[in-house]
């Protein structure tokens, strides 16, 4: 069997919120359970895949809000992203168990979630309920927010830190 990687990928990343919102729709009229996460995925290591993974198993279907090249900047700094957000979508989509993924520019997702309503909003356990941008609209159409406890000692910033203390004493 042979799966056209290029469409395969590019399937799964949706052009815009609408696109977005009618497919997290179409999902939920069929009884499936939608969870919505994001971040900014910039260097993917076993925290990334293992936190996913784990958002993934909490529903039926995952779909992932990925911060644009210029929001990743306002957040993380200049040097940041690493990746471009078309290369960081290309990667993410190819994971088996993300079924959709949209790019947002703003510095929080708020907006998104605020549209696509997901059944179940997934953030770190780093953050806290009351403090998960979206979780009082996800609340209040019925969904459920919940946390996800980090790999220790994975992080793009670290792994980046320690590229660069390595370019130094090498």
């Amino acid at each position: 069997m042979r799966i056209d990687l290029e469409k395969t990928l590019v399937n799964k990343i949706c052009s815009d919120i609408e696109a977005a919102r009618n497919l997290v729709s179409s999902w939920q009229a069929e009884g499936k359970k939608v969870v919505f996460t994001n971040g900014v995925f910039d260097l993917l290591h076993i925290g990334h895949i293992t936190y996913l993974a784990k958002a993934a198993e909490a529903g039926d279907k995952l779909i992932l809000g990925l911060n644009s090249d210029s929001s990743v900047k306002r957040i993380k700094g200049e040097s940041r992203p690493i990746n471009d957000q078309n290369s960081r979508a290309a990667l993410l989509a190819a994971m088996f168990f993300i079924d959709a993924i949209i790019i947002f520019g703003e510095d929080t997702p708020l907006d998104l979630i605020s549209t696509l309503l997901p059944d179940i909003l997934i953030k770190g356990a780093d953050y806290s309920v009351e403090n998960i941008v979206g979780a009082k609209e996800v609340i209040a159409n019925g969904g459920e927010v919940k946390t996800i406890t980090f790999v220790e000692g994975y992080s793009s910033t670290s792994i980046i830190n320690r590229i660069k203390d390595q370019n130094k004493a090498g």
